[in-house]
């Protein structure tokens, strides 16, 4: 067997359920993580696996609130030829599941009130969930107001948190801890007008003790530095990354260098 392929996987078996230990581990010491966001419709050419690698990105998740081509299992089986970096998914529904990944985020809208958001997909994804092998994150899932109306808001048919209310957002994290989720996910959305403000992470950061991941807006290394200088453990890029390839190296440097 050649070489290559061998040590890829031994380093993907060693990885399953090995992800939360690793977001744990660099929150206790402090670090940053960062995760490219891939949509699988987008998804055209291996050059962006190169410059993730080359990086030192930590994390790639795949997912979209729209798949319209199939591309979701082939896109996955992609990344993972080319990189060790290991897949998340970022399910925008319950059929983006793949045996292929390392992970999923295992989504609860909690910020929303919408019932199938917060539970009625989950119960169909279950049994599908427990034959893979796949680490689950239990993730609370908070979308935040970014100035515009953005996709994941329309499909999920719901009204996000106002962007100045930092209280409605503190205690939507509490209650996601208290739940017994492992992560809250603060997303200003696909296509957001301004990320999450530096408050309501810092003020969301300092109420709970479980990984604070940021993402939506944020296109250049300053707002990703500022996120984490306001307390997020993970920041997740993707729009930004799918103009202009360099800003993988940038921001990735950016964050890291918080470490």
């Amino acid at each position: 067997m050649n070489y290559l392929i061998l040590s890829k996987i031994l380093f993907q078996e060693n990885m399953q359920k090995e992800i939360y230990k690793k977001i744990l581990k660099s929150k206790a010491e402090g670090k940053k993580l960062f995760s490219l966001l891939i949509d699988p419709d987008k998804f055209g050419s291996p050059e962006v696996l190169q410059k993730a690698e080359a990086a030192s990105v930590d994390f790639i998740m795949v997912g979209g609130s729209l798949l319209s081509d199939g591309n979701f299992e082939n896109c996955i089986q992609e990344i993972k030829k080319n990189t060790l970096i290991p897949v998340i998914i970022f399910p925008g529904n319950h059929l983006q599941i793949s045996k292929t990944a390392d992970a999923i985020l295992l989504l609860s809208l909690i910020s929303g009130r919408n019932a199938e958001l917060l539970i009625g997909k989950h119960v169909i994804a279950a049994p599908l969930l427990k034959a893979s092998d796949l680490e689950i994150l239990s993730t609370g899932y908070m979308l935040i107001e970014s100035g515009n109306q953005t996709t994941a808001s329309y499909m999920s048919n719901s009204s996000p948190i106002p962007f100045e209310k930092d209280d409605i957002a503190v205690c939507t994290a509490l209650a996601g801890e208290q739940l017994g989720l492992k992560i809250i996910y603060m997303d200003a959305g696909s296509g957001a007008k301004n990320p999450v403000n530096g408050s309501m992470i810092k003020k969301v950061s300092s109420s709970i003790s479980i990984p604070l991941i940021i993402g939506g807006g944020i296109n250049n290394p300053g707002k990703a530095l500022l996120a984490c200088e306001s307390g997020a453990d993970m920041i997740v890029v993707g729009n930004a990354i799918e103009t202009d390839l360099s800003l993988i190296a940038s921001i990735t440097k950016a964050i890291h260098s918080f470490n």
